[in-house]
């Protein structure tokens, strides 16, 4: 028998975070017992979580935007690789401003906290940290976006971004430590569990399972993605929970190597053969080249003899989270970026415009088809003039006119449609951040739609089901993918008007008409049954 030995399972080593103070009130020293410990406030729990939700929704950290900047300085990156990184750059200046969020979908705010022993707070924190939320949504134009369930089948938006994930641990020490998190549902939907077994644990089958299982990913969470990687874990739950947190760079400072007491750790040899994979994939940033992700992160964890699970999580272009501490000093976030415009190179935009084919959308649907038809998957295009939007419950709703025989509204027969849901529009603006949405949720409504001479092309963003090019081909329809990100310069450039068209009670996820000017896409899926990632694939 060994004699007893702790080791902590994610023992992180201290690094170099910039911080800025927001203040020193809402702390105090108390003793008891003949013990110090540090009084903190419930404002101060509010106050940190307000301005964190309400930076990480504007602006990004260094190192994310340096990675960008990396991309338009590689000569071996394709030209859409460098496009997606100028139009990226430009919205992290647009979002700085503190106007227009990064992001339409504001995400769910996530908050970790750490609470050292020597802390005393006497309230609920939870509630305090939710406060914080609540205000920095209510007070900013940021999107709603969490459903409360009503019954099994019936939802109604919570009209304040709440309930939140929230969890608190309990540390030793005299500091309470945080990291907050705004995930939007793009990049969760692409974390994934495997329940695999040691014949998984060699070099060729671990490469091997890597390579397929990247190729699934998709753009739908807007690439270049942070991509994380954890093999083994105490359970499949934790697994998870680990990929998410080395998505957002929070596991950077773990040992290298393992030992006999079971922590975890980075293996940066195969952080960079997974890299190299995904280099090689052709998908590139949404839509052809080498830049699918930006880093790779590989975690191993000791796991049960007879579990050997596999977690996958990636972290979006919209890179969005920040560590907070409270100390005896004060209250403190971390100091990201806000003055993203340094990254921008000295080039004009003509050297990313190409052979871009113009659209007037005004035109009638017949027509635009035909010009479409014209031009192969991959092209570039620029649109202008009118659209539809409708995304996830504007289809069930158009689904159950059809069901009763009602017909399909003649809007979506005469416009192209646009899957997207907006955030709060700023006073002054036409619109708010209003990006597109993941396509392959409105898949399963692609080829009754199209029969009824609905959704003849579509934009949105990510890859779609063979059923959607199928349909495509049979309907004479198309796809336009839309690039993933930059939602607020789309709605500071590219478009012009917007109006509710019906259903207003749902919110963001009514029907909306909007007019559009310059607005980016790209051919995807054409009425010929070509698919652009299909083809990159196979």
């Amino acid at each position: 028998m060994t004699d007893f030995q702790f080791e902590e399972l994610l023992p992180l080593h201290e690094v170099k975070t910039p911080y800025r103070l927001l203040t020193r009130d809402h702390v105090s020293e108390v003793k008891a017992g003949g013990l110090s410990f540090l009084k903190v406030e419930p404002e101060a729990l509010t106050l940190l979580t307000r301005e964190a939700m309400r930076d990480i929704a504007h602006l990004l950290r260094p190192g994310h935007l340096a990675q960008l900047r990396m991309i338009l300085d590689d000569p071996q990156a394709s030209p859409n690789d460098r496009y997606v990184a100028m139009e990226l750059l430009k919205n992290a200046n647009i979002a700085a401003g503190f106007v227009l969020p990064s992001c339409q979908d504001t995400g769910t705010a996530i908050v970790m906290g750490k609470k050292g022993q020597s802390i005393f707070t006497g309230f609920n924190d939870e509630e305090a940290i939710a406060r914080g939320i609540f205000q920095t949504y209510h007070s900013s134009n940021l999107r709603y976006s969490q459903l409360a369930p009503l019954d099994m089948y019936k939802e109604v938006n919570t009209g304040t971004n709440l309930p939140a994930q929230i969890e608190l641990y309990a540390t030793e020490g005299d500091e309470y430590k945080f990291l907050f998190i705004a995930k939007g549902g793009g990049s969760a939907n692409k974390s994934y569990l495997f329940q695999e077994t040691k014949a998984l644990l060699n070099p060729k089958s671990l490469l091997s399972f890597m390579e397929k299982k990247i190729m699934t990913l998709g753009t739908a969470a807007c690439p270049p993605y942070h991509l994380a990687v954890v093999i083994g874990g105490t359970s499949a739950e934790y697994t998870l929970k680990v990929a998410k947190l080395a998505s957002a760079h929070y596991l950077d400072a773990l040992p290298n190597q393992g030992s006999q007491l079971g922590h975890a750790f980075r293996d940066l040899e195969l952080e960079q053969k997974i890299f190299e994979l995904t280099q090689k994939t052709g998908i590139g940033a949404q839509f052809g080249g080498k830049y699918f992700c930006h880093d790779v992160r590989v975690i191993r964890l000791p796991r049960h003899g007879a579990s050997c699970p596999v977690g996958i999580a990636v972290s979006c272009s919209a890179d969005r989270q920040a560590l907070g501490k409270i100390t005896r000093d004060g209250i403190f976030l971390e100091q990201l970026e806000t003055n993203p415009a340094q990254f921008l190179p000295e080039i004009s935009d003509k050297e990313f415009k190409g052979d871009v084919v113009q659209i007037d959308l005004n035109r009638p649907m017949s027509e635009i088809r035909e010009i479409l038809a014209k031009y192969p998957v991959r092209t570039r295009l620029s649109l202008t003039g009118p659209m539809i939007v409708a995304r996830d419950i504007a289809h069930a709703k158009i689904k159950e006119r059809l069901d009763a025989a009602q017909g399909m509204p003649q809007y979506m027969k005469d416009f192209m449609v646009y899957y997207a849901g907006p955030a709060k529009t700023p006073e002054g603006y036409p619109s708010g951040s209003f990006g597109p949405t993941t396509a392959g949720r409105m898949d399963s409504y692609v080829d009754e739609f199209q029969s009824q001479g609905g959704s003849l092309v579509m934009l949105a963003k990510g890859n779609r089901s063979k059923a959607v090019t199928d349909s495509c081909k049979k309907h004479g329809g198309f796809y336009l993918g839309s690039i993933g990100g930059p939602a607020a310069r789309l709605a500071k450039d590219c478009i012009r008007k917007v109006e509710v068209l019906e259903y207003p009670e749902l919110g963001m996820e009514a029907i909306w008409k909007i007019e559009v000017q310059d607005f980016p896409a790209f051919i995807v899926v054409d009425d010929k049954g070509n698919d652009f990632f299909a083809e990159l694939i196979h």
